[in-house]
């Protein structure tokens, strides 16, 4: 028998995959892999002139330096990010979405959002608000308060 842990922590993988099964399902229309998705969301996400530093994009991907590279060179040769100067450190650069980039991340987010709600379109509303209220609460209550470092478990450095 699972403990609390255990079972939350099945139940939520279970689901994280079915919803990756469904974006990876809409990907190869639009021409993406998933990581390429992810470069073209994350920096969709991060607002007008939707653009990051090259480790605030690695570090937002959970992705080493250097496959961030791999990916973004990929999309630099499609035209959907470009490397630009970043004008507070000359040693540096911004990888910054195309206007081509910003379309393609739009319509690949609604295909992909369309896909989720589908999984979703026979969950009772009652149920998925509070499911969505539950979840809400649980990732609110895992993160360290505002004031605290994080220090290493028993056991790890």
């Amino acid at each position: 028998m699972l403990g609390p842990s255990s079972e939350l922590t099945k139940r939520i993988l279970v689901l994280a995959a079915e919803l990756g099964a469904a974006t990876r399902r809409e990907l190869p229309g639009f021409g993406l892999t998933g990581a390429e998705f992810d470069v073209l969301t994350a920096l969709r996400r991060s607002g007008k002139p939707y653009r990051l530093k090259p480790n605030e994009l690695s570090r937002a991907l959970l992705l080493s330096t250097g496959g961030t590279s791999n990916v973004v060179n990929r999309l630099v040769a499609e035209g959907l990010v470009e490397r630009e100067p970043d004008p507070d450190d000359g040693r540096s650069t911004l990888i910054r979405l195309t206007p081509k980039g910003v379309k393609l991340a739009e319509e690949a987010v609604r295909a992909t959002t369309a896909a989720h709600a589908e999984l979703f379109a026979r969950v009772p509303p009652a149920v998925h608000r509070a499911a969505t209220k539950a979840l809400r609460d649980l990732a609110a209550a895992t993160q360290p308060p505002p004031s605290a470092g994080r220090s290493a478990r028993p056991g790890h450095r």
